[in-house]
């Protein structure tokens, strides 16, 4: 572990890390992803979707560091961060009790070169109009809104990843105009977006109308690709979603502005074909430059 601590904290300079809802990590070990990971040289992972025990995702992970919130129903939800180094600190709660952060939220801080990172890797409710689900949704959504200006002014240096459950614009979803009353393309939803990414201290109007104050956080993928449609990260198992490429952008990685400039690369690890994916959802993985 000691060559891999030194590699990370005194040679390398681009740091690899993903965000991947894996929709049950030991069915993803079993369908293909120690194959994808063998390749893909990535060095922190924000997994979401776990369903494991701690003891379950170690056997499925054998050789990475780990940290991990499961939720409170077994074989629910759960988020974890996989490192090739162990995390300074580790932190899971997001807002105050009764939320349902349980397995959604986890927060851990690595140093890198002597400069502080923090990763979160979150799965935000999916939400269902018109039921609890979707006040479970609006509580942490809320959560989020109130953590993420604390979180920026304790760590400069922070991404909020994983499966968010939210397209936030048109481009993020091919079949948009189908979805404006479904959960996960509700413009209240969209306009947390809107602040989340809105300029620092400003004022937005959100695409439902609301008010309120920009945030500052910056959508790494967006920026990257630019007004493009997608790129996609999750397809639904209906008709061939996967194959006309009819997807929804929903995992992100969200930056704040002084990580978010570091940036190298960005790329979605799409399955060259459908049976051949390990997950519904696909990897995004971003290259940062630390340490300097």
């Amino acid at each position: 572990m000691s060559a891999i601590v030194d590699r990370l904290t005194t040679v390398s300079r681009s740091i690899r890390i993903a965000s991947i809802n894996v929709n049950g990590i030991r069915a993803a070990v079993r369908n293909g992803m120690i194959g994808w990971l063998d390749t893909a040289d990535v060095e922190i992972m924000a997994l979401q979707e776990v369903r494991a025990t701690a003891e379950q995702l170690r056997e499925s992970l054998p050789g990475w560091e780990l940290v991990n919130d499961e939720a409170l129903a077994k074989g629910r939800a759960g988020v974890a961060i996989a490192s090739r180094a162990p995390g300074a600190s580790v932190r899971t709660a997001l807002g105050p009790e009764p939320l349902d952060s349980a397995g959604r939220w986890i927060e851990a801080d690595f140093d890198i070169d002597g400069e502080r990172l923090t990763v979160v890797s979150a799965y935000v409710h999916s939400g269902e109009v018109g039921t609890p689900k979707q006040d479970a949704k609006w509580a942490f959504l809320d959560a989020m809104e109130q953590r993420m200006p604390r979180l920026h002014a304790e760590a400069p240096l922070a991404v909020i990843m994983g499966d968010l459950n939210v397209g936030h614009r048109e481009l993020d979803i091919r079949n948009w105009k189908g979805n404006v009353k479904k959960a996960g393309f509700l413009p209240r939803e969209r306009a947390y977006f809107d602040r989340f990414l809105g300029a620092a201290d400003a004022a937005v109007t959100g695409v439902d109308g609301s008010t309120g104050t920009g945030l500052g956080w910056i959508d790494v993928g967006r920026r990257f690709h630019g007004e493009v449609d997608g790129p996609y990260t999750w397809w639904s198992s209906r008709g061939q979603a996967f194959d006309n490429d009819t997807g929804w952008r929903i995992d992100y990685h969200l930056a704040t502005p002084e990580l978010a400039a570091r940036v190298t690369d960005y790329r979605i690890g799409r399955a060259p074909s459908w049976d051949t994916r390990w997950s519904d959802h696909a990897p995004v993985v971003v290259d940062y430059t630390l340490g300097v």
